[in-house]
């Protein structure tokens, strides 16, 4: 049997794969080749003007970062600066306000020391009036007093001077040539006599006499304030329709408030009928080695409202 032959067909299915194939292999290569070298020589150019460009701008950033951290520095140099000038001028604030109070201080002990001239040249008083009859008024100080206090700062300072406050007292009584009873406190409110705590030391010349000889060797406890022995009189020995002066002797006031104590004392003072003062407040005010304008400041105001009289005794 006759073998018959196919016919060769050069355009089959196998023979379009291999020419596919291959022209894709020409296509790959075209698109790995290098084209830089077919690059224009304006690309290139363009290209190294951006990289300068960048270059140029990455400097002034850090330019710019260089100034803007010189600039900070700069800056918490002048915070601290301001800092400093405002607590300096905080200090200078502080020794103003400083200055001003003594200055003011100063002012109302150099007040106080022109009173002295014009009130105690009244009071050279009348250690030798053997009269019994009662002037109503001596020095500017009333003297229809049946009853008489002296409340005594009991102070160094005053202890400094303690003749002077002795031979003062001595002449505050010989205004008074007689009275029913008398008492001496100190500036806390005790008893000069213990015994007579409470009660009135009866007036005589020899019970006088006895009494400023214990008063000559009197030292103890005080903080100079008048304000504990004037509330203390006021308790123990104030009564309605009985005449009665308190006599404060003193040389500072160590208290803070004037006018809490001044309105608390006029108000313990007053006779609720009357409405008058039960008791005359008078002050006399010592200068020594301590001596401020505190202790006039606030009795002037005291005696003012009280029926009394301010003293500022001469050196």
């Amino acid at each position: 049997m006759k073998i018959k032959k196919k016919d060769l067909d050069i355009f089959n299915l196998s023979f379009l794969d291999i020419i596919s194939c291959g022209f894709g292999a020409v296509v790959l290569l075209v698109l790995i080749s290098n084209t830089a070298e077919n690059a224009s020589p304006s690309s290139v150019m363009e290209v190294e003007r951006l990289l300068k460009q960048v270059t140029t701008l990455e400097n002034s950033i850090d330019t710019l970062a260089q100034k803007i951290d010189a600039q900070s520095k700069n800056n918490e140099v002048q915070v601290a600066a301001s800092h400093q000038l405002e607590n300096a001028a905080q200090r200078l604030s502080k020794n103003l306000s400083i200055r001003e109070r003594e200055e003011n201080e100063l002012a109302g002990d150099l007040q106080g020391l022109a009173l002295v001239q014009s009130t105690l040249d009244k009071v050279s008083i009348l250690s030798t009036t053997s009269t019994s009859l009662r002037d109503e008024e001596v020095g500017g100080i009333p003297v229809d007093s049946d009853y008489v206090i002296f409340i005594v700062d009991t102070s160094g300072s005053m202890q400094a001077i303690w003749d002077r406050v002795s031979q003062e007292i001595l002449n505050a009584l010989s205004i008074h040539p007689k009275v029913i009873g008398f008492q001496i406190l100190n500036d806390m409110g005790k008893s000069l006599i213990s015994g007579y705590g409470g009660r009135w030391i009866p007036d005589t010349p020899q019970r006088r006499k006895s009494v400023m000889r214990v008063f000559g060797s009197w030292a103890d406890a005080s903080n100079s304030s008048p304000v504990e022995g004037i509330e203390t009189a006021l308790k123990r020995y104030a009564k309605s329709g009985q005449s009665m002066a308190i006599y404060v002797f003193g040389d500072d006031y160590t208290g803070s408030s004037y006018d809490r104590v001044i309105a608390g004392i006029t108000k313990m003072n007053r006779d609720q009928k009357t409405l008058q003062p039960r008791a005359k407040i008078h002050g006399v005010g010592f200068l020594s080695e301590h001596t401020t304008s505190r202790f006039a400041i606030l009795m002037r105001e005291l005696t003012r409202k009280n029926g009394g009289t301010f003293l500022a005794l001469p050196l």
